[in-house]
C-alpha cells in the first residue's frame, strides 16, 4: 500500500456508557475538558492524521460539530448520526469517508490514554498489512467457568499465550473496511468490533502492542483509575507533542 494516502479516523461515540452510569461517559469531564474531545486531541494533534469523524446521537450531532470547532479540533471532518449498535455507528460513518484516504483507524471515544507513537504503530502496519490492531498480552491465569448445581466453579485453565485483550485503535485499508461492512449489512453479520467484520472477509488482521494505560472508560472502577492517570498523561502527551514537533522539523 502507498504512504502518499490519507488516513482518517473514526469515532464511535454514541453509546449510552449504562454501566458507568451517568452521564454519558464520552461527554464527562477529564482535565478541564470532555473525555470525547481528551480523544480526539490525540489525533488532531498527530501528524499522521488528516480528518477526524464523530458518530455520536442524532439530537447531538449540530450541537457537538459546533463544539468541537469551538474546542479546536481543526481536523473534524464531519459529525455524523450514529446507529444503535457500535457496529452501525461506524457503518454510518464510513459513507462521510473522503475517497482519498486508504487508511482507515476505528478508536473507542473514551480511550483518551492512546499514546501518539501506539496511533503511528497502527498506521505502518495497516500500511504494510491491510489491516491491525493494538492488542495487549494477558498476564492474569484465566479459567474457564461453569455452572454446577446452582453454583459457578471454576474448569480448565485455558493458555494465556493464545489470548490478548484488544484495544483501539483499529486500522483497516479503506476498501477492505467498507465492503467488511457492507457485507454485514447485507447477510446481518454482528461483531463486538471491525477486527472480527474485517476477518470474515478472510484477510489477516495484525496485533501491534498496546499499553496497559490505553484505558477503555466502562465501569466507575475505570473512572476512578482516569482520574488518577489524568496528571501524568500530560507529561506523556508533551513529551510525544516534542516528539512530533522534532520529527517533522528534520524531515
Amino acid at each position: 500500500m502507498s504512504s502518499n494516502g490519507q488516513v482518517a479516523v473514526i469515532i464511535p461515540a454514541a453509546g449510552q456508557g449504562t454501566r458507568l452510569g451517568g452521564h454519558r461517559k464520552q461527554f464527562r469531564a477529564l482535565g478541564g475538558k470532555s473525555v470525547l474531545v481528551q480523544t480526539l486531541l490525540v489525533f488532531e494533534r498527530h501528524a499522521g492524521v488528516n480528518h477526524i469523524i464523530v458518530a455520536t446521537p442524532s439530537d447531538a450531532v449540530e450541537p457537538l460539530a459546533v463544539e468541537l470547532r469551538r474546542v479546536g479540533i481543526t481536523k473534524l471532518h464531519q459529525v455524523v448520526a450514529g446507529g444503535d449498535s457500535r457496529q452501525a455507528s461506524v457503518h454510518a460513518a464510513l459513507k462521510a469517508v473522503p475517497e482519498e484516504v486508504d487508511v482507515v483507524l476505528i478508536h473507542d471515544a473514551v480511550r483518551p490514554f492512546v499514546r501518539m507513537s501506539s496511533v503511528q504503530r497502527v498506521i505502518d502496519e495497516t500500511r504494510h498489512s491491510g489491516a491491525s490492531s493494538l492488542a495487549l498480552a494477558i498476564t492474569d491465569t484465566v479459567r474457564r467457568i461453569k455452572a454446577v448445581d446452582g453454583h459457578v466453579q471454576f474448569g480448565e485453565t485455558v493458555p494465556r499465550e493464545e489470548l490478548v485483550r484488544i484495544q483501539t485503535p483499529q486500522g483497516f485499508r479503506t476498501t477492505w473496511l467498507v465492503e467488511a461492512h457492507e457485507k454485514a449489512e447485507m447477510e446481518d453479520w454482528k461483531a463486538t468490533d471491525d477486527v472480527h467484520l474485517v476477518q470474515k472477509l478472510g484477510h489477516p488482521v495484525a496485533a501491534v502492542p498496546g499499553s496497559r494505560m490505553n484505558l477503555k472508560i466502562t465501569t466507575p472502577e475505570d473512572w476512578e483509575a482516569a482520574l488518577r492517570y489524568w496528571p501524568e498523561w500530560e507529561h506523556v502527551l508533551a513529551g510525544e507533542e516534542r516528539e512530533q514537533i522534532v520529527g517533522q522539523e528534520t524531515r
